[in-house]
């Protein structure tokens, strides 16, 4: 297995910077198919050591901590959907990466799914990890739910940013970018998004319910996939796992290492 667009390169961490701020990016070097990730919502880079630890050295893995989170990257005036996927080109771009294999989990599945749409050329394939589900879940009393929600952790959110545990953005930003979210799950909006992704796509679909939900309402948001399998035959679900959204990265590492390599194996130019 190889990668025929990109030169081996060396180990390397440090800041790569966009538009008024500056990411903190880790890449493996190598000269393997290059793999990004595409954290959750408000999580790190970190959360993806296992995976990578089980794909092992024969990948070039690059992480990156989005804006305001984690330790080192820097905040922004710029905290939309739309910065999230420009970072992902700022990226591979600072990194010298042509084609990428793109594997996102939760808020990082939607920046996959809309960059893999928007890069037919440049994406290898996406593994999307328990999130791009498109299902209507925002509604006037959920947006109330969600500021409320964040307006209560206020209080103890600046007390972990220090440790890298919550992003450096006011309440009401998380609960914006939270919002958001919301609008751009809707079927109207991702269903035609992944409607129209040409390279192979994988889902791994965690099981229950997790922090912030109620009831059976991941369950019901992960049924709005059935349909997008169906409009788009490169669509799949790799895996069915038992871990929930929250834990999905630490427990079912293995379904996530291995719908990559499903994907990687589905390239015509990897061998």
């Amino acid at each position: 297995m190889k990668s025929s667009t990109v030169p081996t390169r060396a180990q390397w961490t440090g800041m790569v910077p966009v538009d008024d701020t500056a990411l903190a990016v880790t890449d493996s070097g190598g000269p393997g198919i290059p793999v990004i990730y595409l954290n959750g919502q408000f999580a790190t880079q970190g959360y993806w050591r296992r995976v990578i630890a089980e794909l092992g050295t024969e990948w070039r893995h690059i992480t990156y901590d989005e804006r305001a989170r984690g330790r080192k990257s820097k905040r922004s005036a710029d905290y939309s959907f739309e910065a999230a996927v420009r970072d992902v080109d700022a990226v591979l771009e600072a990194r010298g990466v042509d084609r990428a294999l793109v594997v996102g989990w939760s808020y990082g599945a939607v920046v996959g799914a809309h960059w893999a749409d928007r890069n037919p050329e440049r994406a290898l394939g996406a593994v999307l990890v328990d999130g791009a589900f498109p299902y209507d879940w925002l509604d006037d009393a959920m947006e109330q739910r969600i500021r409320k929600l964040f307006r209560r952790m206020g209080w103890f959110l600046p007390l972990l940013r220090p440790t890298g545990l919550a992003p450096r953005m006011t309440a009401g930003q998380q609960a914006d970018s939270n919002i958001e979210l919301g609008k751009l799950s809707r079927e109207c909006e991702l269903g035609p998004v992944l409607d129209n992704i040409t390279v192979p796509v994988r889902y791994v679909v965690a099981s229950g319910t997790s922090f912030g939900s109620r009831g059976d309402e991941q369950e019901r948001i992960r049924t709005g996939l059935d349909a997008a399998t169906v409009r788009n035959p490169n669509i799949r679900i790799s895996a069915k796992v038992a871990g929930n959204h929250g834990a999905i990265l630490k427990k079912d590492f293995p379904a996530v290492a291995e719908a990559v390599r499903e994907v990687a194996a589905l390239d015509s130019t990897a061998c």
